[in-house]
């Protein structure tokens, strides 16, 4: 995927746009994506998405904003399997929130991105003060040439699709919930790197991630399958939190691969996690935190037999 950071250089060829800060890509997100390939194929336009770096939540009141469901680069991979072959990100600024919504369409839409059709979704705002809309896009679209479209909410087993709905189901432990919201169980990717090798004391060597999202969209002990390492999934048990037994500060995912034991040191791997088994927990001492582990580990073992 081409990825364009700013603003200030056009890209080479007209796009077919898409904007909107796709965090976790969920079935609202695929939906609209697909209706953005089209519009580019019928344009002879390059399929492109505009999203912002950070979420416009993140610069206005970072102490409430929301848990980040994927960092950059699963933000990449995710956009980049539904077909979207150029990503422009926004540094999400003082400068750029102070743009008003007709400096916004002239100088980002038209100038840097050549654009002949936008889709945006149906609470889509937009300048200074959120002053644009819809309305105010497509008069701006028949004035300046580029056509516009709008997606509303797309509806799964009577529930509206949102981000905010994964990160509630997420934070909930409720793993089936989230991926039908997502169309796929959760994932986390990450380069697996040297850990306190606790594990391998007691008979569970683990594969360390260490953690982007800040705050973590949800805690616990799941049963998981890994892909990256073969070419299918890898079941396993793993742990995403701080690790406070052992006196941990910093999330850490480990990952427990049943019957493998290979060294995967440096390996890009993706996480899915498919069921939620219990909290996150401190224990009194590490024989307590061996047997759980032990109990987690069968229990993991015993969902993928099901």
């Amino acid at each position: 995927m081409r990825v364009f950071r700013g603003h200030s250089r056009p890209v080479p060829e007209p796009v077919a746009l898409a904007i909107g800060n796709f965090d976790g890509v969920h079935l609202g997100h695929v939906a609209l994506l697909r209706r953005l390939g089209q519009a580019a194929q019928r344009l002879g336009a390059v399929p492109t998405v505009l999203t912002f770096e950070p979420h416009p939540r993140e610069f206005f009141a970072p102490a409430s904003a929301p848990a980040r469901l994927s960092t950059f680069r699963e933000k990449i991979e995710l956009l980049a399997e539904q077909g979207v072959t150029q990503l422009m990100v926004c540094p999400f600024n003082a400068a750029f929130a102070a743009l008003s919504a007709d400096a916004f369409i002239e100088q980002v839409l038209v100038g840097a991105l050549k654009v002949r059709h936008v889709i945006v979704g149906d609470d889509f705002r937009f300048g200074r003060g959120r002053a644009g809309d819809f309305t105010l896009l497509q008069a701006a679209g028949e004035r300046l040439g580029f056509t516009v479209d709008s997606m509303g909410s797309v509806i799964a087993e009577g529930e509206r699709v949102s981000s905010s709905g994964v990160r509630k189901a997420l934070a909930e432990g409720d793993m089936e919930h989230a991926a039908r919201l997502l169309g796929r169980p959760y994932i986390i990717d990450g380069q697996v790197v040297h850990g306190q090798k606790l594990g391998r004391q007691i008979g569970f060597a683990t594969a360390n991630l260490r953690i982007k999202h800040n705050p973590l969209p949800m805690t616990g002990v799941f049963a998981v399958e890994v892909s990256g390492l073969g070419d299918k999934p890898l079941p396993g048990v793993a742990n995403l939190g701080v690790r406070p037994t052992v006196g941990g500060t910093r999330p850490l995912l480990e990952v427990h691969l049943f019957d493998f034991d290979r060294n995967i040191y440096g390996a890009h791997i993706s996480v899915r996690f498919v069921h939620k088994l219990r909290d996150e927990q401190r224990f009194p001492n590490f024989d307590a935190l061996k047997a759980q582990i032990a109990a987690d580990a069968a229990a993991a073992r015993a969902f993928f037999k099901r």
